[in-house]
């Protein structure tokens, strides 16, 4: 592995805000956990309003058979005229009979108050035991109130760990869900290295869960999975640290430290990534030109914002002026604020309003914020950069390394095409 660089970020002062934010709600992450656990369903409890969020978020109607869905709080529910947790395993109950394919069940709490009063812990240990063998219930919260996104996986994933059965093994667990061919493409980089079995969570379906145990190593491959790293280390799993997989040298260097922990030698390392890195460097060479010296600014939306600064400063040759993110976890984003060039100003938390103005006075060339702050930034002609896409969208390893450069280069191309029909419109 490389020196690191002198300048790091690791000890640079923190800005820590607590005023407003702008957050999208944890049930979003249930839009790409579905997809990844096959046999899983997860079922909101929750009003109206939580059912239009996901149908948005999913961004298309729905006509299959989907395996998310909404418990609507009706009217007696919020009367106190229904005996809630009666109504919850009769509604369980019907969705089980209909769908014998669902071997998964999570009970996924959100924001409003009644929601908040019901013991879903409760609930789920009851309709576990009820429904055994044959389905496996547990309960996350994906309320929005005072978390970020992301960390709707996070709750899931964290809520899977105890139950996991254990092992004596000595087995890398890879966490946090990929895209299916990601994920091929990360298990097929460690295979040809020798490094087998490789476990994952989660599983696409509950027969592939792990086990974990006192010789478990595990890697995480997002950042915002600080529960679910907590919760493997209290059953004697051991962390390997490293820079997140994102751009040819932060994947390099997260292979790497995996190679390095199961004695995987240097010349094999090497001949098992020389091509794809050469790709990534290539198709990230690319994306930099549009992306050379300009000027980046990160509000807190995903807890993506550290790594991803890395990798546009290092690889992109971008200049950030501020990167912000929610929470600022030391342990886990240590490797990549070591690598990321000393910025003007890294903050953890958000008071929107003097985010906003900070970023009104530098005119940054590209804005990565959430989507209530896009538009009306874009209206005052600075060019923005949605942060969920780069949830939503393939961007670990290698062959996605071209892409992800690609997501921060097109609202740039897109801005420099518009400038000419811009300045005439203003002559006019």
């Amino acid at each position: 592995m490389s020196a690191l660089p002198a300048g790091g970020c690791r000890d640079l002062p923190v800005l820590r805000e607590r005023g407003q934010r702008e957050v999208f709600c944890g049930l979003t992450g249930i839009i790409w956990l579905h997809r990844k656990m096959q046999d899983a369903f997860f079922l909101v409890v929750g009003s109206r309003t939580c059912a239009h969020l996901l149908q948005s978020a999913a961004g298309v109607m729905i006509f299959a058979e989907p395996r998310f869905g909404t418990a609507i709080l009706e009217e007696k529910d919020l009367a106190g005229l229904a005996d809630a947790q009666t109504e919850l395993d009769r509604e369980v109950d019907r969705l089980l009979a209909r769908r014998p394919d669902i071997r998964q069940l999570f009970l996924v709490g959100s924001c409003p108050s009644e929601v908040i009063k019901l013991d879903l812990a409760k609930a789920a240990e009851r309709q576990s035991a009820r429904h055994a063998p044959h389905v496996r219930v547990l309960n996350f919260s994906g309320s929005g109130i005072e978390t970020t996104f992301t960390q709707g996986e996070d709750a899931c994933l964290a809520a899977m760990v105890p139950v996991l059965p254990q092992t004596p093994a000595r087995e890398l667990l890879l966490v946090g869900a990929l895209p299916d061919v990601v994920e091929d493409q990360a298990l097929a980089l460690l295979a040809a290295m020798g490094i087998a079995p490789v476990r994952v969570l989660p599983a696409r379906r509950l027969g592939g869960m792990p086990a974990v145990g006192a010789h478990t190593v595990f890697a995480l491959t997002q950042p915002f999975l600080a529960d679910t790293r907590e919760a493997l280390l209290r059953r004697g799993a051991r962390q390997i640290a490293a820079p997140f997989p994102f751009g040819e040298e932060g994947t390099t260097l997260w292979l790497r430290a995996v190679a390095d922990e199961f004695g995987v030698p240097a010349d094999l390392f090497e001949s098992v990534t020389a091509a794809p890195r050469a790709r990534a460097r290539k198709a990230v060479a690319a994306q930099a030109e549009t992306l050379r010296d300009r000027t980046l600014f990160f509000f807190p939306d995903s807890q993506l914002e550290v790594p991803l600064a890395r990798f546009l400063a290092r690889e992109c040759g971008m200049r950030p002026l501020e990167v912000g993110t929610p929470y600022l976890h030391r342990d886990i984003l240590g490797p990549d604020l070591d690598l990321l060039p000393q910025v003007p100003v890294l903050s953890e938390g958000q008071d929107v309003d003097r985010q906003l103005d900070r970023a009104r006075a530098q005119r940054p060339d590209l804005t990565v914020c959430g989507l209530g702050l896009a538009n009306p930034l874009e209206a005052e002609g600075l060019a923005t950069k949605w942060a969920i896409e780069l949830v939503f969208t393939p961007v670990h390893f290698y062959e996605q390394a071209g892409d992800l450069a690609g997501l921060f280069a097109r609202p740039l191309r897109r801005r420099a095409l518009l400038s000419p029909a811009t300045a005439l419109e203003a002559a006019e």
